[in-house]
């Protein structure tokens, strides 16, 4: 490990509980194995998988770090004995399996994407866990189509901005709900046709109205509760709702005969647990059909705010209160 720093700054999490847990210590560098590499950090980004792994709520995969830290950019210091595909040197992004809030993290080679255009660490590291989300649930899953309706719950957030602009490139048109004058203006300005303030109006009654009571044909749902009966009112037939987090909770009565009538498909997923060959896949559909769009401008990630590495509580607790417009990110 020659020019590697044998021990690193990072931040662990001493006990379940709230931003507070996060301490800055020491460890030993990881080392990549055959197929991985290592990546000296510049940025990380901050995602609600951190807040719940900080909270004993959603525990790490077996294999990886249990340092908070879903996404980093920075530059390849080592790489595996079959790594083919990167050199020391490159500049990165990359999602990981976490270990993310630290000077050096490990991930799969095939889960780095080269840092497009003029875009600087800060900016890269808020792509790939926003980015690869978007992609699986809205146009894998989802199956979302130019001249289709997409509904962003959670608009202003760091999914919802990605969102907004993706769905808008590839010619969809786009609705979005926040929580304030300031973040709905942020999601128009975004391409969003129409942001609901769902603190004043009925989403369900203004999308309707939108869409000449057609209804929505792809509702994209971090929020759950209350909402998941609202998602199967405001779906148009053949409609698919696809959640990525319940932040009100996964239990609540629907009624799924209105399901059944539209032809509604539910679906959802988490993306920490699946497999390298699928984030792989993943990877190389962003690089071809989404890389090149951030390369030219048209889309770019939303940035909300930085914070120093150690400073990760203070980053949390930002985004729990959901003050944010945009990625928040750790700078290392």
């Amino acid at each position: 490990m020659s020019d590697v720093a044998q021990l690193m700054r990072c931040m662990e999490i001493t006990e379940p509980g709230g931003p507070e847990v996060l301490k800055l210590a020491t460890r030993a560098t990881p080392f990549p194995g055959p197929d991985e590499i290592l990546i000296k950090v510049r940025a990380a980004g901050v995602n609600r998988p951190d807040a719940l792994q900080r909270a004993g709520a959603y525990p790490p995969p077996k294999d990886a770090s249990d340092l908070p830290g879903l996404e980093v950019a920075g530059d390849v210091v080592m790489v595996g004995e079959n790594v083919s595909s990167w050199s020391v040197g490159d500049a990165v992004c990359a999602l990981t399996p976490g270990g993310g809030y630290a000077e050096y993290c490990v991930t799969h080679a095939d889960h780095a994407l080269p840092i497009p255009g003029e875009l600087g660490y800060h900016q890269a590291a808020a792509l790939p866990e926003t980015f690869f989300t978007v992609w699986v649930n809205v146009f894998q899953r989802a199956a979302l189509q130019p001249g289709e309706s997409l509904l962003v719950h959670g608009g202003s957030s760091g999914i919802g901005t990605t969102a907004i602009q993706l769905a808008k490139a590839f010619g969809s048109r786009v609705f979005a709900t926040a929580g304030s004058a300031e973040k709905c203006k942020a999601c128009e300005d975004l391409g969003a046709e129409r942001a609901i303030n769902y603190r004043d109006e009925d989403f369900v009654d203004v999308c309707k109205e939108m869409t000449g009571g057609k209804g929505i044909d792809v509702i994209l749902d971090m929020i759950g509760g209350d909402y998941l009966p609202k998602n199967f009112k405001v779906a148009a037939e053949d409609g698919r709702i696809s959640n990525i987090a319940f932040l009100k909770g996964p239990k609540v009565e629907v009624n799924f005969a209105l399901g059944m009538m539209k032809r509604l498909t539910w679906t959802g997923s988490t993306l920490r647990p699946r497999s390298v060959e699928f984030k792989a896949q993943v990877a190389e559909e962003l690089l071809e059909k989404v890389w090149p769009r951030i390369a030219a401008g048209q889309i770019a990630p939303v940035m909300d705010q930085l914070f120093d590495l150690e400073d990760a509580a203070k980053a949390h607790a930002r985004m729990e209160a959901s003050e944010h417009i945009g990625k928040i990110v750790l700078t290392v």
